[in-house]
C-alpha cells in the first residue's frame, strides 16, 4: 500500500496508518450518518465517543448512511479518557472554532485523527487546551457561528485526502 510505504521510508510508523474521524460526542443522528457514509466512501475509521445524542440503531442515522454500512470500519468508546487509552500515537487534528489556522495551512501526517465535537458545544475546553498546537479552523464571515458538523468533516477529510493524493480513491 503506497501510504504504508510512504510512513515507514519517513521513518513514522503509527499503528493506525488510515485517516481516522473523531467525532466527540455526537448529538443529531443524520450528522453521524452524513459522516459515517463518508468514512465509508472514503476508506476513513469512524470513532465515536459517547455519550451519543442518540441509539446508534437509530433509524435517521442508518438512513444518512444508506446502504453504505458494510463499507464501514466504526469503533465506539464510553469516554474520551478510552479514546486516548486505545490510540495513544498519531498526531491530532481539532476542528474549532477557535483554532489559530486554516484548515488549508496544515500538513496532516498519516495516521492521524480528526477531532470534531458534538454540534451545539464543539470540543470540551480541555481537549482544546491539549491539542491547541494543531487546532484548526474553517474560515468563515465573522457573524456566522458555526457550520454544519458533516459539511465540515467532509471540507477537512477531503483536503487531508488532496494533500495525500488521495490514496486508494478513484
Amino acid at each position: 500500500m503506497e501510504i504504508v510505504q510512504d510512513v515507514i521510508e519517513r521513518g513514522t510508523i503509527y499503528l493506525n496508518k488510515r485517516l481516522n474521524i473523531v467525532l466527540v460526542e455526537p448529538e443529531i443522528p443524520p450528522n453521524t450518518g452524513n459522516v459515517a457514509r463518508l468514512c465509508a466512501a472514503t476508506g476513513a475509521t469512524l470513532h465515536l465517543v459517547k455519550p451519543l445524542g442518540f441509539s446508534i440503531d437509530d433509524r435517521q442515522l442508518k438512513r444518512a448512511g444508506l446502504d453504505y454500512w458494510h463499507l464501514l470500519d466504526i469503533v465506539i468508546y464510553e469516554s474520551f479518557a478510552e479514546f486516548e487509552e486505545k490510540n495513544p500515537v498519531g498526531p491530532r487534528y481539532l476542528a474549532t472554532t477557535k483554532g489559530g489556522r486554516s484548515y488549508t495551512d496544515i500538513s496532516y501526517e498519516f495516521g492521524g485523527y480528526l477531532l470534531f465535537g458534538k454540534e451545539t458545544k464543539g470540543l470540551a475546553p480541555e481537549i482544546i487546551a491539549r491539542y491547541l498546537e494543531t487546532a484548526l479552523r474553517l474560515p468563515m464571515r465573522a457573524d456566522a457561528r458555526s457550520l454544519n458538523l458533516s459539511n465540515s468533516v467532509a471540507v477537512v477529510v477531503y483536503e487531508v485526502l488532496r494533500q495525500w493524493g488521495f490514496p486508494d480513491l478513484v
